[in-house]
């Protein structure tokens, strides 16, 4: 077809003037061959699973073990984010902030027109509606993807709502937003995610990753959507949104952020302990990464999980870690960059149990243990529909959301943070949250022991400055009449010969407990210069083998760390010059105070 033929098909198909104009300009700068609207039905999306496994895009697996589940090998060059290529491309740098890359709208459509012109000639464009969060709720807003890759489409469609139904929601409003994709050449060197905030447009080329090319996940769900929520009065945060069942089976719920490799995953996906459960505990997971928080009628803030799948990583996933995300990998699945298990066509990944003998490599490669290379990438991934999961709450689609008792910030400190503390208030939490950080753990990234900071656990993925974004924080805390209280965790805690005190996991409920307790008013706690802390003795050490001794190693505060702590976090605000807000500076030195006089007691 021409490009006029194409356009007068999109027209005829697409009511919506600002839509169709927006996509005719795209198929006249790709130049694809065909162009499929996406309308969401099985008969449609099982005709592109077939189309894509006949390609070699896909891989069926074994469909009496994995119904439903396909396999995915993405390029070699291609096997994660790559924040070096992703940039925020708003009109003045100083919006960006010092903690994004930043380049100029015009000088950004420039190259990167140049790289998409032609690039889905002898492609089919995928024009693919879809919905961050449930039709019709005041949280949700759409996004339209177009794309040249069955494996993006198919994705998506397990990530978000998709199909005609957003359209028919859409209506005549121009408010969407534009995503343009094209796998196009895979080139490394011309690899680009670039998010416009004033245009509320994301381009993404020459990737296939899904971090980079499921443009509803972190380009709009967190980086366009925090500056949505800057403008209109609600947060995009990087959090699990978690929900605990108490045996008189009250339910309250608690927003979580964690950098990685802190359990984030494990923490929305939690077993209670055996003694718990026989109690009548619950664990409901709303969402595994992702929250849009919005101020509710009562003065309360409110949370939903504008996602409808978990996009999570494979490697240590398995009956023991995580037994519930396991479970929600069994069927209608698409594996990326796992071993593929030749006798029976079922996936593997390190971590789960004894490897196969017969079997292909994360590359494709005849591969087994022996080798000493590891058979999946260490970023392989698993994109599972949340309906799977075992322990998915029934308020996973409710409009309004969940009311959010409590929020918790966390990292991977061996001696400074204590197991759990309670900011003095909000304007302290947001302190806590801006401060957070995480110590390195493998000599593969860097130095291991190593302070990185990652305020709110979203420094990759704020879409504006971020002294802007704490101040935001500040001024929703404001007009918040029950604000939620903020809280600190550390699971990581080591003695001195390097080995964790805290068994963590399940046992992480112990201090949600406490959490909860203290977000009703139910339980004391001690003042220090960091923060309320549990009295010993509400923390339940039932069933484990942990002291009361042990339990007050875990909740020490050493004051010559925190001073060190201090210096350091005084260090990271400099990089933000007159935008960092005067409320944190004066925490800052209210807390330096608070040190210095817990040093002459």
């Amino acid at each position: 077809m021409t490009v006029n033929e194409l356009k007068n098909q999109v027209n005829a198909k697409i009511s919506n003037a600002y839509l169709s104009e927006w996509v005719n300009k795209a198929i006249a700068l790709t130049e694809p061959d065909k162009v499929v609207l996406i309308d969401g039905s099985e008969p449609q999306l099982e005709a592109l699973r077939k189309e894509a496994v006949a390609a070699g895009e896909m891989i069926q697996l074994n469909q009496e073990k994995l119904p439903g589940c396909y396999l995915h090998r993405s390029a070699v060059n291609d096997v994660a984010r790559v924040e070096g290529r992703t940039f925020i491309c708003s009109e003045r740098e100083e919006d960006a902030g010092p903690t994004n890359h930043w380049m100029a709208p015009k000088d950004a459509y420039s190259k990167l027109e140049k790289l998409f012109e032609g690039s889905m000639h002898g492609r089919t464009m995928y024009i693919s509606p879809y919905s961050m969060g449930t039709l019709g709720s005041p949280f949700s807003k759409i996004g339209i993807e177009l794309t040249d890759s069955i494996y993006v489409v198919l994705s998506m469609n397990i990530m978000t709502r998709m199909g005609q139904k957003v359209l028919d929601q859409l209506g005549q409003s121009k408010e969407f937003i534009r995503g343009l994709h094209s796998t196009a050449e895979l080139s490394e060197e011309n690899r680009y995610i670039c998010h416009f905030p004033e245009d509320n447009t994301i381009w993404s080329i020459n990737s296939g990753y899904g971090g980079n090319v499921l443009l509803g996940k972190k380009c709009f769900a967190l980086r366009i959507a925090s500056n949505l929520g800057r403008k209109e009065g609600w947060l995009a945060e990087h959090m699990v949104i978690v929900g605990i069942e108490n045996p008189q089976g009250e339910i309250h719920y608690l927003c979580a952020a964690f950098p990685s490799a802190c359990g984030k995953t494990n923490l929305a996906m939690m077993i209670p302990p055996e003694h718990f459960r026989k109690k009548g505990y619950k664990v409901w997971t709303v969402g595994d990464d992702i929250a849009w928080l919005r101020v509710g009628e009562d003065g309360r803030l409110w949370a939903v999980n504008p996602e409808n799948g978990f996009f999570g990583v494979a490697p240590g996933t398995n009956e023991k870690s995580n037994p519930n995300a396991l479970l929600t990998t069994k069927k209608n699945t698409i594996f990326t960059n796992v071993v593929q298990n030749l006798d029976d066509n079922t996936v593997w990944w390190e971590g789960l149990g004894e490897a196969p003998k017969n079997a292909l490599n994360w590359k494709g490669e005849k591969w087994d243990a022996s080798s000493g290379e590891k058979g999946a990438h260490p970023n392989s991934r698993f994109t599972a529909p949340a309906g799977n999961c075992p322990c998915i709450s029934p308020k996973l689609n409710d409009p309004k959301g969940v009311p959010i008792d409590g929020f918790i910030f966390g990292g991977r400190r061996a001696k400074t943070a204590p197991l759990v503390f309670e900011s003095l208030n909000w304007k302290h939490g947001v302190f806590v949250g801006s401060a957070m950080a995480s110590e390195t753990t493998a000599a593969a990234k860097g130095k291991v022991g190593v302070v990185r900071r990652d305020p709110m656990a979203m420094l990759p993925f704020c879409g504006y400055n971020m002294g802007d974004y704490w101040q935001h924080w500040l001024d929703v805390g404001s007009s918040l009449k029950h604000p939620p209280k903020i809280f600190h965790v550390n699971w990581f805690r080591t003695d001195d010969e390097g080995h964790f005190i805290w068994p963590g996991f399940g046992d992480n409920l112990r201090v949600l407990l406490w959490i909860l307790d203290r977000c009703q008013e139910k339980a004391d706690a001690v003042k220090t210069p960091i923060g309320y802390e549990p009295k010993i003795e509400d923390i339940s050490l039932e069933g484990l083998s942990i002291t009361k001794d042990t339990l007050t190693e875990l909740l020490r505060v050493d004051p010559a760390l925190w001073e060190q702590e201090a210096k350091d976090i005084r260090a990271f605000y400099e990089k933000f010059g007159n935008k960092l807000p005067i409320e944190l500076r004066s925490q800052l030195e209210e807390f330096e105070k608070r040190l210095a006089t817990e040093k002459t007691k």
